[in-house]
């Protein structure tokens, strides 16, 4: 099954302001030395998924820069007509690819990562990529934590699943429960417990199986994106693209699909 990687763009960056404008937000900024933050997610991902095959969904505001700033071919640059949430930016690209491209693996993926072991990073993916296609399960990526943070959310594994995955050797967890930001006695007691990793919100699926979750869990936005997905491909596409986008309700993937699921895993 083809491979893609969807890159979510559309921030505004405002936890860097004065250095990240709405213009030009982190993504689009130099904070390695490196490259910007968005090509050095594209190069990561690139590994699995090959060039051709990356979108970027960003806000029409930033698109054109994401044209000029990245390699991406401009008809794999989404551009959102209003800043909807994460169900919408996925639920979009998931029905861009059934649609034009039939089905295939999305690895998605925030476009301000900092990932210093690129060669771990491709093997999990990969082996991320490998569970999903299995499975057909909903894919996340967890982090074990080193300190008790309070800044990001939590997945709490259940058990090991299945068969040893690719190159790492690691099993699947099967996901209990999707916790929020703790406060630092509760995260001092996740990280003792040991079954505890951080949610990186970067999630790995077949297009078609998580349009399916949206139809079951969110039908009022899948019902949206049909309509969009009708047009896609033909002179309307722009006109019901922008008539339709901005009324879409505004809800997290994490909240509207992922903490409702029972057939989620982990790595």
């Amino acid at each position: 099954m083809k491979k893609y990687g969807v890159i979510m763009a559309g921030g505004g960056g405002t936890r860097f302001w004065p250095l990240s404008r709405k213009e030009r937000p982190k993504q689009l900024l130099n904070l390695t030395g490196k490259d910007i933050m968005v090509n050095e997610t594209i190069s990561r991902i690139a590994n699995s998924t090959g060039m051709d095959n990356i979108f970027i969904v960003t806000n029409v505001t930033q698109a054109e820069l994401m044209k000029q700033e990245t390699k991406i071919a401009p008809d794999h640059i989404l551009a959102e007509p209003a800043a909807r949430n994460t169900a919408a930016c996925i639920g979009y690209a998931a029905m861009e690819i059934v649609k034009k491209y039939e089905d295939g693996i999305m690895c998605i993926l925030p476009s301000d990562s900092y990932i210093r072991d690129t060669e771990e990073y491709t093997k999990v993916i990969d082996a991320a990529i490998e569970a999903a296609e299995t499975t057909d399960k909903l894919v996340t990526i967890g982090i074990k934590p080193t300190f008790a943070a309070t800044g990001y959310g939590y997945i709490r594994g259940k058990k090991e699943t299945g068969a040893a995955i690719g190159e790492t050797g690691k099993k699947y967890v099967d996901v209990e429960e999707f916790v929020e930001k703790p406060d630092e006695d509760t995260a001092k007691v996740y990280l003792a417990d040991g079954n505890y990793t951080w949610n990186s919100g970067m999630f790995i699926w077949k297009a078609s199986t998580i349009l399916k979750k949206f139809e079951s869990l969110l039908p009022d936005i899948y019902a949206y994106l049909v309509e969009i997905g009708k047009a896609m491909g033909t002179e309307q596409e722009q006109e019901v693209l922008n008539r339709v986008y901005p009324v879409i309700p505004k809800i997290s993937i994490d909240y509207g699909i992922m903490e409702r699921c029972r057939d989620v895993i982990t790595l």
